[in-house]
């Protein structure tokens, strides 16, 4: 979650960057830099780790103007380091770009570019951006028309702001995915990743949508659609305070990281998967199919929501690899002396990176000779340096305690590696393929599931009194039952049990009365009739059954007392889309019974000791 910020306009430029850079840290960054132009071109200053080692390069090498721009960076492409911070500059040095997201097809533009004698410095998908741009102003094209050209030839998300030291007093801004939003100032106008930065200067603020791009200047802002057609947006008068600002204008942070899942998902595949060629790729992870092959078992290890994302990718890993696969609490594994050699690849899951519990028993397994992954969301944190790999889940900073989006982009990211296995072990190339395209399609499916979020409200309001649930889901979606009545617990106070739908009437099912909401999951899965047969013994006994159901499921429809509609998807990406509406459905019931949602009581985001 790269911040980005950008002026023109009156004011000594350097104080309103590094003002803006702060208000953004709470996105999470790697390394920052700062753009000014002077009278003598574009000066830039960039430094690894966080902005006071900005700050102090600055305090020895001063820089003046009342034009520039700068950056965090979140690596994605590229070691996190000065050389691959942003800003980024062509060959001549003039062309400066910085950028949140992924150009996805870097890599070809890039090598065109290349033979055409452009020269590259680091290893980011970025400074291809800068180089395209130059080229057209080879070819005699004016600044900004040189930036509508290059915009063409992009495929993937991003965020970008673009100046050329030539052209003084001029930024282009272009958005297609991330956040991007612009401040209308008097003689002065900001742009950033969001509404914080720009309260100190204004309350008029332009958001760009996707496939737009903004030309501003010290007088105006003008927006242009993918056409290059002029759009006229009156611009938002904002009232939030600097806190609620971060929050962009949700209620809570909770609910925005709930709405953040479809781009969170994007940002976590992307960069990796390459349905052309019917590739996975990871930049920190790479294993031989010699290598792999040696493996007998492998061990997930977590905690919490993240164990709850490791008993899903027992069933995709399991299927994937044809090998024993566990899955264990941190808390437990270190104490049971669990059977661990050089065959064995142990897996640790963690938001964090710091959880102690999955970072002692991933230590355990080390000291006995197994190989170790890290699937975390933090670049650089004790699990990920520990490892001898690391899929980070780019989802972003997660500030609410209760994990959303976090939950799903681990759930993403063990998809991928299975896939990713799958490759290794040789299948089929169209098989791959075709699992790509449906990963490719799952951010809209969510988007469709958010647009459902008033229908949920209304359950919550009618069983947000309730002392009592119970979760009920089979196969992937046992898991999903469970982190769904984790979710409830977390944040609203109320008992949950989440349960296997066959094992309900083991026991459960003595609980199930009138008063009992059941929250079951059954889409069309290989036992999806074995389910419904669960639900009706449950129906039997008068209990209140929300169903989360295919779209258009008649049959689930006249079974229960509520139903939450989901489109389709192939049964491994199913609990990706299932969860949503159990993390909407607990957000609203711990709304209406007046919780602290986004620091629930006794709860902390990281448990980082024992």
């Amino acid at each position: 979650m790269c911040g980005i910020i950008g002026y023109v306009g009156t004011r000594d430029v350097v104080p309103v960057l590094i003002g803006g850079l702060k208000k953004l840290e709470y996105r999470g960054y790697d390394s920052a830099g700062i753009a000014v132009v002077n009278g003598q071109g574009v000066e830039v200053v960039r430094a690894e780790g966080k902005l006071n080692n900005l700050e102090a390069k600055l305090s020895d090498k001063p820089l003046k103007g009342t034009f520039g721009m700068g950056h965090t960076r979140w690596a994605t492409h590229g070691k996190p380091n000065e050389n691959n911070a942003h800003p980024h500059r062509d060959c001549t040095g003039q062309v400066v770009v910085i950028h949140n997201g992924i150009i996805e097809n870097f890599l070809p533009l890039k090598q065109q570019l290349q033979q055409a004698g452009h020269e590259f410095k680091t290893e980011t998908d970025t400074e291809v951006v800068a180089h395209l741009i130059e080229e057209k102003l080879k070819g005699g094209a004016k600044f900004v028309d040189a930036v509508k050209k290059t915009l063409k030839e992009l495929e993937g998300h991003y965020a970008l702001v673009m100046i050329d030291g030539t052209e003084p007093g001029t930024i282009v801004a272009a958005k297609h995915g991330p956040p991007l939003v612009i401040g209308l100032g008097e003689n002065e106008n900001i742009i950033a990743s969001d509404v914080a930065p720009l309260l100190a200067y204004t309350r008029n603020i332009i958001y760009l949508e996707d496939g737009e791009y903004a030309v501003a200047n010290q007088k105006s802002v003008k927006v242009f659609d993918q056409n290059d057609r002029a759009v006229e947006r009156p611009p938002k008068k904002i009232m939030w305070d600097a806190v609620m600002a971060e929050k962009e204008g949700y209620r809570h942070y909770m609910l925005k990281e709930i709405h953040e899942q479809p781009r969170a998902v994007r940002d976590t595949f992307n960069g990796r998967m390459f349905e052309e060629s019917g590739e996975i790729y990871f930049n920190d992870l790479e294993f031989s199919p010699e290598e792999w092959s040696k493996f007998e078992r492998v061990h997930i290890v977590a905690c919490g929501t993240s164990w709850h994302a490791g008993l899903v990718g027992k069933f995709l890993l399991e299927e994937a690899a044809r090998i024993p696969i566990e899955v264990d609490y941190g808390s437990e594994y270190r104490y049971r002396n669990p059977i661990v050699d050089e065959h064995t690849l142990v897996i640790g899951v963690t938001q964090s990176g710091e959880t102690a519990d999955t970072i002692a028993g991933m230590q355990e397994a080390k000291a006995k000779g197994a190989k170790l992954i890290t699937i975390c969301n933090v670049i650089g944190a004790a699990a990920t340096r520990m490892s001898d790999g690391v899929i980070y889940t780019n989802a972003g900073p997660e500030i609410g305690v209760a994990s959303t989006k976090a939950f799903t982009t681990q759930l993403t990211a063990l998809y991928l590696l299975s896939l990713y296995i799958r490759q290794l072990r040789g299948e089929d190339r169209e098989d791959l393929r075709y699992a790509m395209h449906e990963m490719r399609v799952l951010p809209h499916k969510l988007e469709t599931i958010l647009k459902k979020e008033r229908q949920i409200e209304d359950l919550a309001h009618r069983y947000y009194k309730s002392q009592d649930f119970l979760f009920l889901g089979r196969g992937v979606h046992y898991p999903i039952a469970l982190e769904g009545a984790l979710k409830l617990k977390e944040i609203s106070y109320i008992h949950a049990e989440g349960y296997p739908a066959g094992e309900m009437k083991h026991g459960p099912i003595a609980l199930i009365d009138e008063n009992m909401p059941v929250v079951a999951i059954a889409t069309h899965t290989p036992v999806y009739d074995k389910v419904m047969s669960n639900l009706q013994e449950a129906k039997a006994r008068d209990g209140k059954l929300i169903l989360i159901c295919d779209e258009g499921d008649e049959a689930a429809k006249k079974m229960a007392d509520d139903v939450i509609e989901i489109p389709w998807t192939i049964e491994p990406l199913q609990p990706i889309l299932a969860v949503v509406p159990t993390q909407l459905l607990a957000y609203h019931i711990a709304l209406r019974r007046g919780c602290d949602v986004d620091q629930p009581r006794n709860l902390a985001k990281s448990v980082t000791v024992e």
